[in-house]
């Protein structure tokens, strides 16, 4: 069974999109409905801007989205989902792939989202780092004996766990780590503490968008990063996507539970193979590839 996945942010690269751009009509007329939907020219951004431009938040995620479903959308007859996760951001991504989310819908939650994110990065320092070589648990204990906000923001692989939170918090909780044995423990450079109490505010504005958005019943189960199981029921997917930005993202389980009820192929559809290589760290078994257009 051939399970779709989606990146988040991180994936982004100057350039990206602009083969579909080119050489599909289709593609075309997505990318400039995007424009006047978002009310500024990303394209202009993703095609031409510089790496900084890109690193916007406000404009990395509807970039990344963008790319994922639009390449989703050419990949052709082969793209029959029977399963589909999205890391963070890419749960959007994953949506609309599987019938949840018009495409336009999706696009307008995601710039929100962004924004509203971005915004709650601006209340407070915060940041996000990443733990290398340590035990989930190990990092889960060590957080919760630091004083301030520092939490397990992401579970990406088996000894790669990101953390988020204010920054001093962060930072002595980065010494403890790697004092426990971590390989590393590294602050990123990022604009504020995703996936973490932080992002209340943020989580606040984008509750009420997404109660005001059409969510159909979808073509296949979404691995959603909250409850890591499979999900079908549109109240359910709205509630767990709400729930995603003050929560951590437990993609290492999501896979896992994918693997468990059949994924032996996972397909990576946007940019970047980020997915994959966690994939494998997940699961040295299972098959992994990028979409390609035209399949």
């Amino acid at each position: 069974m051939k399970a779709y996945i989606f990146p988040g942010q991180g994936a982004q690269f100057v350039g990206m999109g602009l083969d579909l751009y080119e050489q599909y009509p289709q593609a075309q007329e997505f990318f400039e409905d995007a424009n006047d939907v978002l009310g500024f020219s990303i394209t202009d951004i993703m095609f031409e801007g510089t790496a900084d431009d890109l690193k916007q938040t406000r404009v990395t995620q509807p970039a990344i989205f963008l790319h994922s479903v639009i390449l989703s959308k050419v990949v052709g007859e082969a793209f029959q989902p029977e399963m589909v996760a999205g890391h963070s951001l890419g749960e959007f991504s994953a949506l609309v792939a599987n019938g949840t989310l018009e495409l336009e819908d999706g696009l307008k939650l995601v710039a929100q989202r962004a924004m509203a994110m971005q915004k709650a990065c601006e209340l407070q320092p915060s940041t996000m780092a990443a733990v290398l070589g340590l035990e989930d648990a190990v990092v889960e204990k060590i957080c919760a004996e630091v004083d301030g906000i520092v939490v397990p923001a992401n579970y990406n692989c088996p000894g790669q766990l990101v953390i988020s939170g204010e920054v001093e918090a962060v930072n002595i909780a980065c010494e403890r780590l790697k004092e426990a044995g971590a390989r590393r423990a590294l602050v990123l450079p990022v604009g504020g503490a995703f996936h973490s109490p932080l992002m209340e505010p943020a989580r606040e504005e984008l509750a009420a968008a997404i109660e005001q958005t059409t969510f159909k019943v979808p073509g296949c189960p979404v691995y959603q990063n909250v409850p890591t199981t499979a999900v079908t029921d549109p109240s359910q997917i709205k509630a767990n996507l709400i729930a995603q930005l003050t929560a951590p993202v437990k993609w290492t389980q999501s896979v896992q539970h994918m693997v468990a009820d059949g994924a032996t192929d996972f397909m990576e559809v946007g940019p970047g193979k980020v997915l994959q290589g966690l994939v494998k760290k997940i699961d040295s078994q299972v098959g992994t590839s990028s979409a390609q257009p035209g399949e």
